[in-house]
């Protein structure tokens, strides 16, 4: 199901270095099909951001620079982007890694959650905890 299919037309987060955060999320949601579709990055400016979705659509994710932000990756909100397959899965991961992402969970299966749920968890720069995901036995033999 789309974002917007579930209600949903975007969603935003806070970080306290919007160039550290933009070469993090280049890089970790490239494989899972997302862009940034836009950008309006003014140095030493404030109210900066970017804004990434499907080459050519709408954002999804939209990153706001804010001084202080304050995150409490203990907290219950986490952010699961869908991946074309487990290979996308373990590229999120691995460029997440290497990119300033700490691994909040390798790729693998996670049959709590289902026969064919394949999960990747990090935590992106800032602390916001992400995750990338496909559930689908279409997947499971690659």
């Amino acid at each position: 199901m789309s974002i917007t299919r579930a209600g949903l037309h975007h969603l935003s987060l806070g970080t306290t270095d919007l160039g550290r955060s933009v070469r993090f999320y280049d890089a970790a949601l490239a494989p899972l099909g997302l862009v940034r579709v836009w950008s309006d990055i003014r140095p030493g400016e404030p109210g900066q951001a970017v804004g990434y979705g499907r080459p050519g659509g709408p954002d999804v994710l939209a990153l706001k620079q804010r001084s202080g932000v304050a995150v409490d990756s203990g907290a219950g909100f986490h952010l699961a982007f869908a991946a074309p397959s487990r290979a996308a899965v373990d590229r999120f991961h691995a460029e997440s890694i290497a990119h300033g992402g700490r691994s909040n969970g390798s790729p693998g299966l996670r049959p709590a959650y289902g026969d064919h749920y394949y999960a990747a968890f990090v935590l992106d720069p800032d602390g916001h905890r992400l995750e990338a995901v496909i559930d689908s036995a279409a997947d499971a033999a690659v």
